[in-house]
């Protein structure tokens, strides 16, 4: 449509006169472009409207039109920006599916009764509580505070659960958080150690597992152990603790059997720089079967 280029070399030479004008102290000059660039724009839409295309189909379009695609307003990440990172945050982590599903918000303390861990001590619904509060603390005092979390105790009592909470809060507020069963985390470190970097499955940078923000190591205690394992997982526990980067492990063990499976400098390091966290009670995987089962 030759008389587009026509309107646009018009209104080029509008500016420029415009310019001139100004320069000129018209008082007159703006109100006289705003016009007549309004007269061409009006044309050019029905140039194109009769042609069948929209209106503005010669106008540039943005994913997102607060930045217009640069990712920044006024020196501030866009909230687009803070979104991709976020996405690509969940990617990373291992969590981007069973974050909808656990998390605080759907966290029932319905599930933990009063039954006792011994003759006086807290219920299995007051240690849960309490485990909340100490998890919620964690997450809102994680960018001032160093700790580490460690759950232990019976299958199927909250331990993984929890972690998903933290997570999926960090996550949000743009946090990189990795997620990794024990037998997971060994076997990124001996596809590192063994492997060439093109037969790795599923490679991941072993850097990232050091200075992620979050480390959550699930189910410690259920991987193969040996010399490597125990060596990798001290050098992975000492390394992010020098660093203060926060870990949280799970496991279903108790502390003396995990203080005979691991190495004395293990279970040194761990005890004396987490915050150690028992949970007992019933399978909570078992009841909610049930539940299903039943129609509840």
């Amino acid at each position: 449509f030759p008389r587009i280029r026509e309107i646009e070399e018009i209104a080029s030479s509008s500016v420029q006169s415009a310019r001139r004008m100004l320069f000129d102290s018209a008082k007159d000059a703006p109100e006289l472009l705003k016009a007549r660039i309004a007269q061409l724009g009006a044309e050019r839409a029905r140039i194109l409207a009769d042609a069948g295309y929209p209106s503005d189909y010669l106008e540039m379009t943005y994913d997102c039109p607060l930045c217009r695609d640069r990712g920044f307003v006024d020196g501030q990440k866009c909230r687009c920006f803070k979104k991709a990172e976020i996405d690509l945050l969940y990617t990373r982590s291992n969590l981007q599916d069973i974050l909808k599903e656990e998390n605080f918000d759907t966290f029932s303390i319905d599930y933990y009764s009063d039954q006792t861990d011994g003759a006086d001590g807290p219920t299995s619904r007051e240690r849960m509580l309490r485990a909340v509060e100490i998890c919620r603390a964690f997450v809102r005092n994680f960018d001032s505070e160093f700790s580490n979390l460690f759950f232990y105790g019976d299958i199927g009592v909250g331990k993984t659960f929890l972690s998903h909470c933290i997570a999926r809060e960090l996550l949000d507020s743009i946090h990189s958080v990795i997620y990794f069963s024990a037998q997971g985390l060994v076997d990124a470190f001996a596809q590192k150690r063994f492997h060439r970097q093109e037969e790795m499955d599923n490679p991941m940078d072993t850097d990232a597992i050091y200075n992620c923000d979050l480390l959550i190591i699930d189910d410690l205690g259920t991987e193969m152990s040996n010399s490597f394992t125990n060596s990798e997982l001290f050098l992975c526990v000492n390394e992010r603790l020098d660093a203060r980067k926060s870990t949280i492990i799970s496991t279903n063990l108790s502390l003396k059997t995990f203080k005979d499976t691991y190495s004395e400098r293990i279970s040194s390091r761990i005890f004396s720089n987490y915050t150690m966290i028992k949970l007992f009670g019933q399978d909570i995987r078992l009841l909610k079967k049930t539940e299903r089962l039943s129609g509840h």
